[in-house]
């Protein structure tokens, strides 16, 4: 575990982390919290309990970006790689195909849900699959929950935005069942291809962030919490204590 402002990331690579994943699913095993954690989120959890208490209880947080692998770096205590919610729901999207697994999307508009679900099922032929959008209230849980229950699932992807969607899971994961359960933000607009990831040559490069400034402009003020991210990491009067 690498300590980041508060946050313990797993040290995991990314084929680490699958190969753990993969198995808890094969084997049914016991509900599993994941958070892929963003610069964004960790700078969130500098001022919000609730969201660093949840960053504490997932039973993993992977380091979603460059921003925490550059930050391990410096702290002296290198994370392998960056673990993205985007690539590691494929992953393990792929693996449910090929093994029969349940895969639930719980977010996004009603449309972006339905050509998600669409759009996976004719990727991965044989992939059992099903969705609900992110648009319910407080009194329709109940009903919520019972469509995750009635369906099974193996994999649980829920796109309801940070914080709600690490509320949703950590109090309600041992309802919902799923053995991986992962909060995933926009990914089921990418899967429903609504909102374009960027192409792999910006992923490679590290600068997935720029892309995304640069395609969708009124997302810069979002992206100002980068440079305060940098700042609090070079600042941390804590760093020699890790």
């Amino acid at each position: 575990m690498v300590n980041i402002l508060g946050v313990p990331f797993s040290t995991l690579s990314f084929e680490e982390t699958t190969a753990v994943l993969k198995t808890a699913m094969n084997n049914g095993e016991s509900p599993r919290h994941i958070i892929t954690a963003n610069p964004e989120i960790v700078m969130i959890a500098q001022e919000n309990e609730t969201v660093m208490r949840l960053l504490h209880e997932a039973d993993m947080v992977t380091p979603d970006g460059i921003g925490a692998v550059w930050a391990s770096q410096y702290y002296g205590t290198k994370l392998k790689d960056r673990v993205t919610g985007a690539e590691l729901s494929e992953a393990l999207i792929e693996h449910a195909a090929a093994h029969g697994l349940g895969v639930f999307l719980l977010g996004a508009a009603p449309e972006s849900n339905r050509l998600a679900v669409a759009n996976l099922q004719s990727k991965y032929k044989g992939l059992r699959v099903a969705g609900r959008d992110g648009y319910f209230q407080a009194e329709e849980m109940a009903d919520v929950l019972r469509s995750v229950q009635a369906f099974g699932p193996s994999l649980l992807l829920v796109g309801l935005g940070m914080p709600r969607q690490e509320l949703f899971i950590s109090q309600h994961k041992q309802e919902l069942g799923a053995s991986v359960q992962i909060g995933i933000g926009g990914v089921i607009d990418i899967f429903a291809g609504t909102v374009k990831r960027a192409p792999k040559l910006w992923q490679n490069m590290r600068l997935e962030w720029l892309y995304r400034l640069l395609s969708q402009p009124s997302r810069w003020r979002r992206q100002l919490v980068l440079p305060k991210f940098v700042i609090t990491v070079l600042t941390d009067k804590k760093r020699g204590n890790r």
